[in-house]
C-alpha cells in the first residue's frame, strides 16, 4: 500500500476547503473588533455579538450531526454549512446596522454548526482506526494554513489601505467562494443510516444520553477542561498589556498558527503510533506550562516562545481529540458523536471566557491563568489512568 494512501481524495477535498474557509475568516478575524468599534460597537455588545455567535454554533453542532447520521450522508450537509458561511463575508460589507451585523455572525456560525459534525464524521468514515490520527492532523494542519495566511493577507492589506474595512469583506468572498467550488467535487462513501431519531434542536445534546460509557469519560473530562480553555484573545490581550506593539500581537498570532500548521500532521502520525491518550495528555502537560509561563512573561522574546509551544499543544489535541473520541462510538452515529463533542466544546469554552474574563478582573491574568494550567493537569492525570479499554 503506498504510503500515504490514507489521503484519499475526500480527504484532499476536506483539507482544501477548509483551507480556503479559513483563510477567508481569518482574514477578517483580527480587524472585526476594530470594524466593529468604528460603526459604533460597545465592547460589551461585541461580547455579546460573539457569545451569541459561539453560542448558536455549539448547539446547532450536535444537531446536524445525528441529522446526517439519521440520513447517512454527509455531503450535502458539508455544501450548505461552507456556503452559508461564506455568504456572510460579502454580506457585512453591504450595510453596517447592528441587527444586519448580528444576523450576518450568526448565519456563519450555524454554518459551521451545520457542517463541523457531518464533515468529520467523512473525514474518519474515510479511514481506519490505524490512521486516524493521521487523517484529522493533516486535516488541522491545512485548516490552519488558512490562519498563518488569512491575517497576513489583512495586516498587508490594512498597511497599504488602512480603514478600509468593507472592501476587505468582499476580498474575503473570494476565497470562501472556492471554498464552495470544492465541495461540488466531494463523493462520499455509503453508509447505513443511524436507527436513532432526529431529537429536537432543544435536545441537540441527547446522544449523551445513549452513547457509550467510554464516550462519556472521556468527552466528559474534555468539556471540563474546555470549561476553563480560554480564548486565544486572553493571551494575545497580556502580550499587548505587556508593551508588546499591535503588529507584534497579529506577529504573535501568526507564529501560534505556524508552528500548529507545521506539527500538526505529525504529531497525528505520532498519536496513531503511540496512541491518541498519550499524546492528548501530553499536550495537556503542555498547555499547562504555557499558561503558567504566559503569567510571568515580560518580554517579546518569551512570549514568542509561548506561542510557539502553545503552538504544539493545538497541534497534539485538537485533531487527536477528534480521532480519539470516533473511536468511541458506532459508524452510524459518528456524526452525533463528533457534532455532540463540537457542541459541548463550543458552549464550554463561551463558559471560559466569560469566567477569565471575571478573574482577571478580580484577581488578575496570573490566577486566570494559574486556575486553568491547575484544571489542565488535573484532566491530564485523570486521562491518564484511564483503562486501556478506552480506544487509547
Amino acid at each position: 500500500m503506498p504510503r500515504f494512501a490514507y489521503l484519499t481524495r475526500a480527504v484532499w477535498l476536506l483539507s482544501l476547503i477548509s483551507l480556503f474557509t479559513d483563510l477567508a475568516s481569518e482574514m477578517l478575524y483580527p480587524v472585526m473588533p476594530l470594524y466593529l468599534q468604528s460603526i459604533g460597537f460597545s465592547v460589551l455588545f461585541i461580547g455579546l455579538l460573539e457569545g451569541l455567535a459561539e453560542a448558536t454554533a455549539g448547539l446547532s453542532k450536535g444537531y446536524f450531526g445525528q441529522w446526517s447520521d439519521r440520513m447517512g450522508r454527509r455531503v450535502p450537509f458539508v455544501q450548505w454549512g461552507y456556503g452559508l458561511s461564506a455568504l456572510t463575508k460579502p454580506m457585512l460589507a453591504v450595510l453596517a446596522a447592528p441587527w444586519w451585523v448580528f444576523l450576518a455572525r450568526t448565519l456563519d456560525r450555524l454554518g459551521k454548526g451545520l457542517r463541523t459534525g457531518p464533515r468529520d464524521a467523512l473525514l474518519s468514515n474515510e479511514t481506519t482506526p490505524a490512521n486516524k490520527g493521521k487523517v484529522f492532523g493533516f486535516h488541522r494542519s491545512m485548516d490552519t494554513l488558512g490562519a498563518v495566511l488569512g491575517p497576513t493577507a489583512a495586516l498587508l492589506w490594512l498597511a497599504a489601505r488602512p480603514g478600509q474595512f468593507r472592501l476587505l469583506f468582499l476580498l474575503a468572498f473570494i476565497p470562501g467562494v472556492v471554498a464552495i467550488g470544492f465541495t461540488f467535487f466531494l463523493r462520499e462513501r455509503r453508509a447505513v443510516p443511524s436507527s436513532r431519531p432526529v431529537q429536537p434542536f432543544w435536545a441537540v445534546f441527547s446522544y449523551w444520553r445513549v452513547a457509550p460509557p467510554a464516550y462519556r469519560r472521556v468527552v466528559g473530562a474534555l468539556v471540563a477542561f474546555a470549561l476553563f480553555n480560554s480564548s486565544d484573545a486572553f493571551l494575545l490581550l497580556l502580550a499587548r498589556q505587556r508593551g508588546l506593539s499591535e503588529a507584534g500581537v497579529i506577529g504573535l498570532y501568526i507564529l501560534y498558527n505556524a508552528v500548529y500548521v507545521a506539527a500538526a500532521w505529525p504529531l497525528g502520525y505520532l498519536a496513531d503510533r503511540l496512541g491518541p491518550r498519550r499524546l492528548l495528555v501530553a499536550g495537556l502537560v503542555l498547555f499547562a506550562a504555557v499558561y503558567s509561563g504566559a503569567a510571568q512573561a515580560r518580554e517579546w522574546w518569551t512570549f514568542a516562545a509561548i506561542f510557539g509551544l502553545y503552538g504544539v499543544y493545538a497541534a497534539s489535541t485538537e485533531g487527536v481529540a477528534k480521532a480519539w473520541v470516533s473511536n468511541l462510538c458506532e459508524p452510524a452515529d459518528t456524526g452525533a458523536a463528533l457534532g455532540t463533542f463540537g457542541g459541548l466544546g463550543s458552549l464550554a469554552a463561551l463558559v471560559a471566557s466569560l469566567g477569565t474574563g471575571a478573574v482577571w478582573q478580580l484577581a488578575g491574568p496570573g490566577w486566570a491563568f494559574g486556575l486553568a494550567a491547575g484544571v489542565a493537569l488535573v484532566v491530564a492525570f485523570y486521562l491518564s489512568r484511564l483503562p486501556a479499554k478506552h480506544g487509547s
